[in-house]
């Protein structure tokens, strides 16, 4: 990165600049990946009831919004370039990024073998592998200057930079955000799961359930269950459970399981006029109940 602004400044090349602009975020984005796996090992203590699991999607939100914010600050340079292009020199920028390309090459490789399943890990490896495309774009720039003194190849690597930085923050802003808003993780549709759920034996109703993701590859969901009278309620939790973690993997669940009897039905009319928002209500079809 040092050399990057070094030979940026003194090849005028917007370019090579915002490769060592990516590559400080590069640098926060793995310090904020290792801080916050530190913080998510961390046991669950005091009012954390779940610990700081969630760090890990704090840094890949912070990672996602400075590749935005960044973006655009580039953006608007490279615009003003490709209006009034100054002289840059191809030679050191094309060497410059041929380094950037083999130092980059190592740096994903390392990151590969890492558990990409995790947006924490998954940001950092965006961050590097984002870098590398970068420093091709500007590696042709580099060399069409070189072979044609076409000057505005500057600017325009760093655009494409500018679209490969927005491309990877608006995909991680978005993955981040449905963890902070609860939402569903991908691959699990509710109202499937919820007449998946009606369908086990014995199984009359399933309303108030809920999906969502404590952090990235851990989901959880909660829902209340009605037994037909005189059944095994234990036996028919353990049975979604085991189902929960067979088809959906789904290891932390919080079932209310009542038989489903006057007192009951009472309870959730109660319950329904109570909730704000109580969901969706699944119920089992005659043949399996």
């Amino acid at each position: 990165m040092a050399g990057e602004v070094v030979v940026g400044v003194l090849a005028r090349s917007l370019a090579l600049l915002s490769d060592a602009a990516h590559m400080l975020t590069d640098a926060g984005a793995i310090v904020l990946a290792l801080v916050a796996m530190r913080l998510a090992g961390r046991p669950p203590k005091g009012g954390y009831t779940f610990g700081l699991k969630r760090a890990e999607i704090l840094s890949a939100q912070a990672n996602g919004l400075t590749m935005l914010i960044l973006g655009a600050v580039l953006a608007v340079e490279a615009v003003r370039r490709l209006v009034s292009p100054p002289d840059v020199v191809g030679a050191p920028v094309l060497v410059t990024a041929l380094v950037g390309i083999a130092v980059n090459l190592g740096a994903a490789w390392a990151l590969s073998r890492a558990n990409r399943r995790s947006l924490n890990v998954q940001g950092a490896f965006l961050h590097i592998l984002n870098d590398l495309f970068a420093f091709v774009a500007t590696a042709i720039a580099g060399l069409v200057m070189v072979l044609t003194g076409f000057t505005r190849a500057d600017p325009i690597a760093t655009l494409i930079v500018v679209v490969l930085m927005v491309r990877a923050g608006l995909g991680l802003v978005r993955a981040s955000g449905r963890i902070f808003l609860e939402a569903a993780p991908s691959g699990i549709d509710p109202p499937t799961l919820g007449s998946r759920l009606a369908g086990v034996p014995d199984v009359v109703e399933v309303h108030d359930l809920h999906v969502w993701q404590i952090t990235s590859g851990e989901p959880a969901m909660s829902a209340h269950v009605l037994v037909a009278e005189g059944r095994d309620c234990h036996g028919v939790r353990a049975a979604i459970e085991r189902l929960l973690q067979r088809e959906y993997r789904i290891t932390h669940s919080t079932l209310q399981v009542d038989h489903s009897s006057a007192d009951a039905a009472a309870a959730v009319v109660e319950d329904r006029h109570c909730a704000d928002a109580h969901g969706e209500t699944y119920r089992a079809t005659p043949a399996i109940q």
